[in-house]
């Protein structure tokens, strides 16, 4: 019983620090998925606990994972192991049964599984998991209580800061298919629909949805009704994909234009222009116009509809062009709002958080030349 509790206690261990690593070095990862919880639950307020609730989850996640592999407190860590185990397993029952939110990140961006996939894999660490809360009375270890309770806390301590350090940065290691050195031009195989949706202008609660490109775009007087609200991608085969489709105002596809752009090409991501930090786009004014100066592009890209750009540029007057893309995909192109992206010739350069933009100087002397 002996060998069977080790192996409960380390197998159990190394998926939870698994678990708790990859979604730590990219918290905004789980806050999305986080605030897709709230929406579906119809709590969206809830948004603004997001981040420190993700950094707290997943911190003490790591440490379960951590004292369960290292035998550290473990009488009172299984107390919350269980109850945790229990919880998830019946969130992801939901989400198979109900497909609540369409990815619930057990694995965060690293490992991708369906939610059916998810509860039976929480199923199956239940197999083991009762097993340690059943007989957590019988695991001993040399190491006094007060010492393994500083190690725990120490450990929560240094986790929890490289979690809030990636989330005021960028993750330290990047899962995303936009990764610094991936090809993002190349073509894809695989069937991907878009589905773009217009808001009517008078009535906001009436919505169409048309398969792209088969919409009115080029009908000037339906155009003057109706304004883009947002799009999204959709393998036929595999639900949603993180292929991404970049429109101008008129709607008009740009996408290969900017990908395969064979100079320095400056990509502006912001998701969501309500929420994005302006200040950053206050400082990224002189930056814009030294690139256009240096033959450079810059162009920015969000989900807001035409209005809100409108608006937005009048408030804070920024010049520069925007495109429309799908706020999803554009969430993992840059874990930032907004963040910079350095193209050329379809290859990601370099990435840059609002926090860390260095000045154009300092970029064209090191990339104009790769």
């Amino acid at each position: 019983m002996k060998v069977f509790r080790t192996i409960c206690r380390i197998l159990v261990g190394i998926v939870f620090v698994f678990s708790g690593f990859v979604k730590g070095v990219d918290p905004m990862g789980t806050v999305f998925r986080m605030e897709d919880y709230f929406v579906a639950f119809g709590i969206p307020w809830a948004g603004h606990v997001a981040i420190p609730l993700t950094i707290i989850l997943v911190t003490l996640e790591f440490i379960i994972g951590i004292s369960l592999l290292f035998n550290l407190w473990l009488k009172r860590i299984s107390l919350i192991l269980l109850p945790m185990m229990i919880f998830f397993t019946v969130l992801t029952f939901f989400d198979a049964a109900f497909n609540i939110v369409p990815d619930c990140g057990c694995f965060g961006d690293a490992i991708k599984l369906s939610n059916l996939n998810t509860f039976l894999k929480n199923l199956a660490l239940m197999v083991f998991v009762i097993p340690i809360f059943m007989q957590r009375k019988k695991f001993k270890t040399l190491i006094p209580v007060w010492s393994q309770v500083i190690m725990i806390m120490i450990t929560a301590v240094l986790f929890a800061g490289m979690s809030f350090y990636s989330y005021r940065h960028l993750p330290l290691i990047d899962f995303m298919s936009w990764k610094v050195g991936n090809q993002v031009n190349q073509v894809n195989t695989t069937t991907v629909k878009f589905y773009v949706t217009y808001q009517n202008k008078k009535n906001p609660k009436k919505e169409l949805t048309f398969e792209a490109p088969n919409y009115p775009w080029n009908d000037s007087v339906w155009m003057s009704q109706w304004v883009f609200k947002s799009q999204h991608p959709v393998e036929s085969s595999h639900g949603p994909v993180n292929a991404v489709r970049i429109e101008d105002e008129a709607g008009i596809e740009v996408t290969s234009l900017l990908l395969n752009n064979p100079g320095l090409q400056f990509l502006f991501v912001t998701y969501d222009l309500s929420s994005a930090n302006t200040d950053a786009f206050l400082r990224i004014l002189p930056f814009n116009k030294k690139a256009i100066d240096n033959g450079c592009a810059f162009v920015c890209l969000t989900n807001s509809t035409l209005p809100e750009i409108k608006k937005f540029k009048i408030d804070h007057g920024t010049a520069f062009h925007f495109y429309q893309a799908d706020d999803v995909v554009l969430k993992t192109m840059v874990r930032s709002n907004p963040g910079l992206i350095l193209l050329k010739g379809g290859k990601v350069l370099a990435k840059w958080h609002y926090n860390d933009i260095p000045s154009f100087e300092e970029i064209f002397r090191k990339y104009k030349n790769q």
